[in-house]
């Protein structure tokens, strides 16, 4: 029996004296994908912080593969996540050594081979193979969405999270990102978008604006 990737119960929320989350409840099975939509300022973006384990709610729970979300658990569940923000923060110096920083840590040392997917993965997200020597400071905004999508899932994260992950993009970009996105069967999505390609995208569309019931998350052999 399979655990959710993701199962979230009676999320409350208030910063600044302000309710960003109310009694929110959502399931994630595995290899499924979910996309959120909501006006401006519904706790989209707050969400995947608290999924994440940067901020904290007020009440409720957060579940990852069946593991409650804490302080003390979060640094290990978030090693099974990717998270990709709509203005990716990429460090100083070329793309490659970008590339090479990454997996130099310590807990990425082990899939330093996917490295070779890399020239495959410029072609399939449309990008040109010498973009790997082009400083990250030269890049356009629709460049670094890409190239920050080519790490998550070189990572080979069971969980991505996506910030607006296409809003820098002409729609042949946007068509090949969640072309390569829907193909990743056993891979879990929480995306945040607007536009018609990521609701069509989803096998769930989750519209935060409204207020959530009770969510049963099911288990599948």
């Amino acid at each position: 029996m399979q655990k959710p990737a993701l199962e979230i119960e009676h999320l409350s929320l208030n910063l600044a004296h302000q309710q960003i989350l109310a009694d929110f409840n959502l399931c994630l099975p595995q290899g499924e994908k979910i996309t959120l939509i909501g006006r401006s300022g519904c706790g989209k973006s707050t969400l995947l912080r608290c999924i994440l384990g940067f901020i904290v709610p007020d009440a409720g729970t957060i579940k990852i593969f069946g593991r409650h979300l804490t302080g003390q658990s979060s640094w290990e569940l978030r090693a099974r996540m990717a998270y990709v923000a709509q203005e990716p923060e990429l460090n100083s110096g070329t793309v490659q050594a970008n590339l090479a920083e990454v997996f130099a840590f310590r807990n990425n040392r082990h899939l330093s081979k996917n490295l070779t997917q890399v020239p495959q993965l410029l072609e399939r997200l449309l990008l040109p193979h010498n973009i790997l020597q082009k400083e990250t400071a030269a890049l356009s905004g629709g460049e670094k969405q890409r190239i920050a999508i080519m790490v998550a899932l070189l990572l080979e994260r069971e969980i991505l999270l996506l910030d607006e992950v296409t809003s820098a993009l002409d729609q042949r970009a946007k068509d090949a990102v969640i072309g390569i996105l829907r193909r990743l069967e056993h891979i879990s999505i929480l995306a945040i978008g607007h536009e018609q390609d990521w609701i069509k995208f989803a096998d769930h569309v989750v519209d935060m604006s409204e207020p959530q019931g009770e969510t049963t998350c099911t288990s599948s052999t």
